[in-house]
């Protein structure tokens, strides 16, 4: 790891990661990584939870060493990563003045030089032209405005004075990412920006980072982001030659470059497949005709005879030998979510909401009835209640006005926008576990039961490892297994997309438009919601729906 300066280099930022290895519990995370951002550069990381994209952050920052390989830097950069702690009574302004820091050291260098040459002190002159050339590198009589403005931007709390254990996971991330965005570094490394934004925030930060001189990193699953502001993507997922792909003009080079390679990859192992087939077909006639006493045709010489087929066997070997060493490895049998049957009552009134309201969390009234097979998207702005009225209707949370009634027998499950804390039990065993707790209650028949691996969720491997060594968006999928194998009538889906890959988004999204199951979501995700722009939409507050 080779840092030059934290301070801000502008036009001579450089940040280059060379073939970067990094392994954890004797499992590789990365291999052979390598990427260079310059200035302008808008780089998106993608591919399945657990991948390592939140790993190739903490690197290319510093945060981690890799086994191999280096990162050289030469400029300021500012991390967001997908959590932040709320311990010690940290402030709001607190996190301010952390990411502020190089601005106020500046700042009091340069008041204390030209203090220094108005009391006459010549010495000073020098000590002045470096102060002042490294505030206006930083633009640093402007930093705190920028920061209130990232603020307004992300709909984030404004009073510095607030504590980060009052507000939710939310807010303090939207905290965090607008002081990054203000403090004018030459990089920014942001791991899932758009988890908890709404409209306004995402244009905001859309438009922030498609105007940022300097380099952009982006971890995300966010299809529109990815459309509107990568220009080169980074693909960690496992590749023909088992190393990352970079594709160039952005995320639509991407989708186009990614299933070239999958189809070119597939076809050359089909091709393989035959080859080795026939060879192998070969072989055994020849083995065959040596164990039956097969001879040449009449009239070939003794030598001939004695010969031929065992000269033949050879051959067919050394074929087969270099055919294993130049193998093409099988397509790795992507995760592919499979939604399970979940049930339906025609004709019953699942679940209906009578004026419900929570003050100081949501205004309503909100009335609705679900039947199944019924759709339905939530909209609005942070803080309008769109989780408060998800948390109401799975009967999470009382509701101060009006009521909420389930039919008898009726399973509702609710997908939270965030894990709970993990556990150290092993993935599959913790998913059986919870699905003891439902057969034990009476929710659910032991017949009903379906095994973690029938979900494509996760791999066998993934699902032995304890549950608190999974990445972020494996725990998601593991509570998007929970909730799915609880087979509810009417599932409540709170920001679904946050975390998942963009390959699953997709192929929920298709699941949820073909499931008999009454299903609500709630998301601010762009692409979701244009792909689900059919189904009645609920609009809270004042967010254009």
């Amino acid at each position: 790891m080779t840092i030059t300066t934290i301070m801000p280099a502008r036009g001579q930022a450089q940040l280059v990661a060379d073939h970067l290895r990094v392994v954890r519990g004797g499992r590789t995370i990365l291999d052979d990584v390598s990427m260079a951002v310059a200035p302008g550069a808008r780089w998106g990381i993608v591919g399945e939870n657990g991948c390592g994209k939140s790993t190739l952050l903490a690197a290319l920052s510093g945060g981690l060493t890799p086994e191999s390989g280096t990162v050289h830097r030469f400029g300021s950069l500012g991390l967001v990563e997908q959590e932040l702690s709320a311990a010690g009574g940290i402030t709001v302004g607190d996190v301010i003045e952390v990411e502020l820091a190089a601005v106020r050291r500046v700042l009091a260098a340069f008041e204390s030089a030209s203090a220094a040459l108005a009391n006459g002190e010549t010495a000073a002159a020098g000590a002045y032209a470096d102060a002042l050339a490294a505030a206006e590198a930083l633009d640093a009589w402007d930093a705190d405005r920028r920061v209130d403005v990232a603020l307004a931007g992300l709909n984030a709390v404004t009073d510095r004075t607030r504590r980060l254990a009052e507000l939710s996971v939310g807010q303090r991330y939207r905290v965090r990412l607008a002081c990054v965005l203000g403090a004018g570094h030459d990089f920014l490394l942001l791991d899932e920006p758009t988890n908890h934004l709404d409209a306004g925030g995402l244009e905001f930060l859309t438009a922030r980072l498609r105007g940022h001189p300097g380099g952009v990193v982006v971890v995300s699953h966010d299809r529109a982001l990815l459309s509107d502001v990568a220009t080169s993507i980074l693909d960690l997922d496992r590749s023909r030659d088992g190393r990352p792909r970079v594709y160039g003009d952005g995320f639509a080079g991407y989708q186009h470059g990614r299933r070239a390679e999958l189809a070119r990859w597939e076809e050359e192992f089909e091709q393989q497949q035959i080859e080795r087939t026939r060879l192998t077909r070969q072989l055994s006639e020849a083995q065959n005709r040596l164990v039956s006493g097969w001879r040449p045709d009449k009239g070939t010489g003794k030598h001939q005879r004695a010969t031929r087929a065992p000269a033949l066997v050879r051959a067919v070997h050394r074929r087969r030998d270099e055919l294993d060493q130049h193998a093409v490895d099988a397509p790795p049998p992507p995760l592919r979510f499979r939604m399970p049957d979940l049930p339906a009552r025609p004709g019953v009134a699942l679940l209906t909401a009578h004026r419900v309201a929570v003050p100081g969390r949501l205004a309503g009234p909100v009335s609705l009835a679900l039947v199944s097979g019924a759709r339905l998207v939530v909209t609005g702005a942070n803080g309008a209640g769109k989780s408060t009225l998800l948390s109401a209707l799975a009967g999470r949370l009382p509701v101060a006005e009006g009521s909420v009634t389930r039919a008898p027998s009726t399973r509702v499950e609710l997908l939270g926008q965030e894990s709970d804390e993990p556990s150290r039990a092993g993935a599959v065993d913790w998913f059986a576990a919870q699905l003891r707790r439902l057969v034990r209650a009476r929710l659910l028949d032991d017949g009903e039961i379906v095994a973690l691996s029938s979900l494509g969720l996760l791999t066998a491997a993934d699902a032995r490892r304890p549950v608190a060594e999974l990445s972020v968006g494996q725990q998601r999928r593991l509570d998007l297994a929970v909730a799915l194998a609880a087979r509810p009538h009417v599932l409540l889906l709170d920001e679904p997309t946050n975390h998942f890959s963009i390959a699953l988004v997709e192929e929920l999204a298709e699941g949820l438009r073909s499931t008999p199951a009454a299903v609500v979501v709630a998301t601010h995700d762009r692409q979701l919601l244009r792909d689900l722009d059919a189904w009645p939409r609920l609009h809270l507050g004042d967010e254009p729906g």
